[in-house]
């Protein structure tokens, strides 16, 4: 059993009942982190992470191997990016729910994170994972007697365009068919583990806005813009912004969720609301360029996206999709204080972010 301290000499017990003690948790997320003691005791708790691999995944599974969790992953393909040693690693279909039981079977915590980000106007494979994979995740771990389901969903999930002028966790959803698909498959996929809860699973959400920072192999779309701007080599943008928040806090938060979080709630995770233009002349600043010196208005880009979606699906990119431009032309303000309060959510600055994430880069001579 692994004990998290809670301040004032409450402890919460992963796993544990559907109801876990809080309070006023003003302190960082980084406080609540479950790790395992050195000295005599139980053997360490089992983790399993889905999306092991991705840019959530190997900062979460990392960062789970230092706390001293036994862990477990599963995923398509093998594991990549992450120390192997005490990994049981399962190469599975994450909707299949059969497949998955014998997997969560005897863990503390299972930790959601496959699924599959897209700014395509269509896309049926992003749509069968976000929404079937949440659905067959949520069963799976209610099959098998998992104390805690944590599911990585997305700011996306809600209706940017109308939680203005601010956007919380009572916002409504994208259901409309207006919203991109991304959004209306993470609204979906949301859907499917409250059935899960409802007939009794231990679950609960956490929303993060725009991810960045390192580790990130991929590079994900914004850690790409930021190299670039990084390189200099950025001198348009479109005039807009969104709010980001460094992928380190996001695990901080995942984790506190899964000792803390209320079963069934959603907490949202924003770092900072900054422009486009903002993001990249921090970037560039660092290697002593000047950043982009133009800013394209949202309304011509969004002109032009229809035309960029069908270049794009020639050349594999969805970079420039209206899907892509409306996310910076929504530009929403983030009520963040239910995650602030309950899960000591606390971001750094987005300065700190970009900092480190261009020095990442250059360490691993990719900038």
């Amino acid at each position: 059993m692994v004990t998290t301290r809670l301040g004032r000499g409450r402890v919460a017990q992963v796993p544990g009942g559907r109801r876990r003690r809080w309070g006023a948790l003003r302190r960082p997320a980084a406080a609540y982190a479950p790790s395992v003691s050195d000295g005599p005791g139980p053997p360490p708790s089992t983790a399993v992470v889905t999306g092991a691999s991705g840019y959530v995944g190997v900062n979460l599974v990392r960062h789970l191997q230092e706390a001293g969790w036994r862990l477990r992953t599963v995923g398509r393909r093998p594991l990549a990016a992450v120390d192997p040693a005490g990994i049981d690693h399962t190469i599975a279909d994450i909707r299949d729910r059969r497949a998955l039981r014998p997997v969560f079977e005897g863990a503390a915590v299972v930790y959601h994170l496959a699924a599959k980000i897209t700014l395509a106007t269509e896309d049926p494979g992003a749509w069968d994972i976000n929404v079937r994979g949440p659905a067959a995740v949520a069963a799976a771990a209610l099959e098998a007697g998992v104390p805690r389901l944590v599911h990585c969903s997305s700011v996306h999930a809600f209706d940017l365009a109308r939680s203005r002028p601010r956007l919380d966790e009572r916002s409504p959803r994208s259901t409309n068919p207006d919203r991109p698909l991304y959004d209306r498959s993470k609204a979906a996929g949301e859907v499917e583990v409250r059935q899960m809860i409802e007939a009794g699973l231990d679950a609960t959400i956490v929303n993060p806005t725009g991810i960045l920072g390192p580790v990130d192999l991929g590079p994900s779309r914004i850690n790409a813009v930021i190299v670039k701007a990084a390189e200099g080599r950025l001198p348009v943008v479109v005039r807009g912004g969104f709010d980001w928040v460094d992928v380190r806090d996001v695990v901080l938060g995942l984790v506190a969720a899964s000792a803390v979080g209320r079963t069934g709630e959603n907490y949202l995770l924003p770092g900072h609301r900054a422009a486009a233009v903002h993001l990249c002349r921090l970037a560039a600043a660092l290697n002593g360029h000047l950043g982009p010196v133009v800013a394209v208005p949202g309304h011509l880009a969004q002109l032009m996206a229809p035309l960029g979606e069908w270049v794009g699906r020639r050349l594999n990119s969805d970079a420039f999709t209206p899907a892509s431009i409306g996310t910076l032309l929504d530009d929403p303000i983030i009520d963040g204080s239910k995650a602030a309060d309950e899960l000591g959510h606390h971001p750094r600055p987005l300065e700190d972010s970009v900092r480190d994430t261009v020095r990442w880069f250059e360490g691993e001579a990719r900038l």
